[in-house]
């Protein structure tokens, strides 16, 4: 059995928005942990602005006892990597930039305990929620841009799976967007500096500027159960969802609702949680041994919500994988793209 974890760790692990830059190691390892996965892919991997060594992301590797993947560099303000854990032996990386992918897609091909291999890869979409009918567009081209990345992995059949933070909801999952906006309301009034420094959300950056004089509005609406209501179906009939149903038509099994057909799922916020756009996808040749699929709400006790803004999400994935020849190359125990 393979066990596969998706994790965004929020900014890099570091709690940047109580100024003391406090790391959340423990708490994240021991999310981790409570899975024992063999490969871990991580967003917000790092801070831009916490240079000290190690960082949290290599005292998580150490913890778990894991080879660290660091993923390319951002050049962009947020600047947070991809990353990726695993105790399987790899085989080789590569990281992919491409035209309008905000951050690089990683790649990273694993050998499993009976010599076969299959390759991960780990994205985190844009958010951009502020922008047009809620930067639905710009998630629509990262994809686009993704599936052609993998065109030569799908036309070998080789397996592989695709997980990450999509910023994205699914077609016909549910939302409950006035979870989300109690929530956004509550970082907002504790936040001292309105951006994404600290990994978390801010109405702004959440309303577009064209719809922000209904602020007034959306402060009171989680306190009022019938504008709750409403809002939740005006909400979920807005929220693009196209990226993902590109990934589905494209033939990539959705893991966790091929297990859950009617669970909701959730995973963001950790703390209110209000809808599911972290995912694990499977192609068609490692979906056929899918075990199970999970979102782990606590570990070893620790509520998630401790450890991150985001749930992690599970999988196992049963051994007997199809060999593929893939060319060896040589890794070291840190492997930074």
């Amino acid at each position: 059995m393979t066990t596969i974890v998706s994790y965004n760790i929020l900014a890099g692990g570091y709690n940047v928005r109580d100024n003391h830059n406090t790391r959340r190691t423990e708490q994240l390892a021991t999310i981790i942990r409570s899975a024992n996965p063999d490969i871990v892919g991580l967003v917000e991997a790092n801070h831009p602005r916490m240079q000290q060594e190690p960082q949290v992301v290599e005292e998580l590797a150490d913890k778990l006892g894991m080879q660290l993947i660091m993923g390319a560099p951002i050049s962009h303000a947020s600047g947070y990597r991809l990353a990726l854990l695993t105790r399987l032996p790899v085989i080789r990386t590569q990281t992919h930039p491409r035209p309008g992918l905000q951050r690089p897609l990683l790649e990273v091909c694993v050998e499993e305990t009976n010599g076969q291999q299959f390759t991960v890869f780990v994205t985190h979409l844009s958010a951009s929620f502020n922008k047009g009918r809620g930067g639905g567009g710009i998630r629509m081209r990262e994809v686009q841009e993704i599936l052609k990345v993998l065109a030569p992995v799908r036309a070998q059949g080789i397996p592989h799976i695709l997980m990450g933070d999509f910023n994205s909801l699914a077609p016909g999952d549910d939302f409950t967007a006035s979870a989300l906006v109690r929530y956004v309301i509550g970082v907002d009034n504790e936040k001292k500096e309105k951006s994404d420094y600290d990994g978390h959300p801010y109405l702004n950056g959440v309303v577009p500027p064209k719809l922000r004089f209904l602020n007034p509005i959306l402060r009171i609406i989680p306190n009022n159960p019938l504008l709750s209501a409403l809002f939740n179906s005006a909400a979920s009939l807005y929220v693009p969802r196209g990226n993902i149903r590109l990934l589905l038509e494209a033939g990539y099994v959705d893991c966790y609702r091929h297990i859950h057909p009617k669970a909701r799922g959730f995973t963001c916020p950790a703390a209110s949680p209000a809808g599911r756009i972290d995912f694990m996808f499977a192609s068609p040749e490692m979906a056929e041994h899918l075990e199970t699929c999970y979102v782990l709400t606590d570990g070893e006790g620790l509520p998630g919500s401790a450890a991150s803004d985001h749930l992690a999400l599970g999988g196992e994935f049963g051994l007997g994988i199809a060999p593929v020849a893939v060319k060896a190359g040589r890794v070291k125990n840190a492997i930074r793209l």
